[in-house]
Order: structure tokens, then sequence, then C-alpha cells
């Protein structure tokens, strides 16, 4: 079944800094978040099958009540994904976790809802060291001191660049996840993951040399590699963020 378009989803999937996924229910149909959801785990199952999920009832006029939750919670399993948490700590949501037997996790949508502000990231978790024309690629956004990675990012391992752009002179595996509150150069193959404002800086991008990636992120927004036009792959390519949907192009 073919997925419906970004606008008419129930529910808006954003992925976290540290890969857990953010579902930010829209329209509390159950059914609907249950199809959604299925179709995502089908088309990347190697990405999103017993995935971590933490659901954000933060959008929504009115929370639903502890019945409601855990149908949605059952329908997310069936899907193919394991809800781990509530997001977004108001009284209403704490007592509903508590409810449901599940953690509150109250700062995890700040991580993409805070583009544009001045305060200071949150402290991350502890981590191993159709496309248009592409526009000019602007300045570093996050500093002008970037952290460079010397070696392969191997299966398994994260690298994580806090408050700063992510420069990577070597390989990213398979497997392997690439982090940066600011943009991500790869200056080798990108096989694994490459998340690029982590803390929700919308103008960060992402550049590599040889795009294989299983997932590219911006600010949350993601592609996964069977969402990739074939010209693409291959090719040095960069990712940017236009009209809150993510863009790709060559880079020539």
């Amino acid at each position: 079944m073919a997925a419906r378009p970004d606008y008419e989803q129930a529910g808006e999937l954003k992925m976290g800094q540290v890969g857990i996924a953010n579902l930010r229910v829209r329209t509390l149909d159950v059914a609907r978040l249950g199809e959604e959801m299925r179709e995502r785990v089908e088309r990347a199952p190697n990405l999103f099958a017993r995935a971590a999920v933490v659901v954000d009832f933060g959008g929504l006029s009115q929370l639903p009540d502890a019945a409601a939750a855990r149908a949605l919670l059952d329908a997310l399993r069936g899907a193919g994904v394991l809800p781990v948490a509530l997001a977004y700590g108001t009284r209403e949501i704490e007592a509903l976790a508590a409810a449901l037997g599940l953690p509150l996790l109250a700062k995890f949508r700040a991580q993409y809802e805070s583009a544009g502000r001045d305060s200071a990231p949150s402290a991350p978790a502890v981590v191993a060291e159709d496309a248009p024309v592409a526009p000019a690629a602007p300045a570093a956004s996050a500093s002008a001191v970037s952290r460079m990675h010397a070696t392969p990012v191997r299966s398994g391992q994260q690298v994580y660049a806090q408050g700063r752009d992510l420069v990577v002179a070597a390989s990213v595996g398979a497997g392997a996840e690439v982090i940066a509150d600011g943009s991500v150069h790869v200056y080798g193959p990108l096989r694994g993951r490459a998340l690029a404002g982590a803390q929700g800086d919308e103008k960060a991008r992402i550049f590599c040399r040889e795009f294989h990636a299983e997932l590219v992120a911006i600010a949350g927004r993601y592609k996964v590699i069977e969402e990739v036009p074939r010209e693409l792959r291959g090719k040095a390519v960069q990712v940017w963020l236009e009209d809150d949907s993510l863009r790709m192009a060559e880079l020539t």
C-alpha cells in the first residue's frame, strides 16, 4: 500500500538524537497510525523493525484517556515497533505515563523544536568517539570549529559533534551513525546514518562524497535509502531542508 503524502498523515515521525524515533500524534486515529507505522516498517525494516519509539501527544488539543492510549500502543506494537516512553512533561501527560507504566522523556521534543533559539542545547547522551538544483552551501551553522574524525566509523559506532559541525575524513560503515548539531561532512562513502541539526537547526546540511546512506535526517526530517532517487546513489550528494521537506542533489 502506498504511503500517504506527509500532510495527510495522522502521525509525524522524526528521528531523535540517539536513534530513537519520536511519533508526534497529529490525529488520534489508532487504525491510521498503526497502518502508517506498518508501512514505514515494511519500507525500511532494517531501520524501523522493533525500533524504539517515543509517543508524543503534545500536538493534540485533548489528551487521550488511558484506554485510548493503550489501544495506540498495542497498534504500534502490532505494526512492528516498540513504544518505550511518552514525550513532553505536562502534569496530565505525566499522569498518563504513570497509568500506562511508561517513562516520561520531558526534553525529547526540544531536540527538533529549538530551531532559531539562542539558548544552549541540552546535554546529549554519552556517545563514542525529486531534487531541485541545490543552492549554494551556507557557512557552518553551529560553530566555526568543527569536530574532526579521521578514522572510519564502523558498524555499531556513533560519533556526535555537540554544538558544531562534524567532519569525517574517512568512511561511515553500514550500521554506524554520525550526528552533529551543525552540518555533517563525510569525505568518503556514507553507508550508515547521518543526522544533522540534531538540536533543531534547520540550516544544517549533510555532504558526502559517495552516497549509500541507510538514513539521512536534518532537524528530525528524514529519508531512508528506499526514498532516495537511484541516480543519486553512489554520487557526491548534499542534503538540505527546504519548506519543511528534505531535498537532495548531486554535488558538482
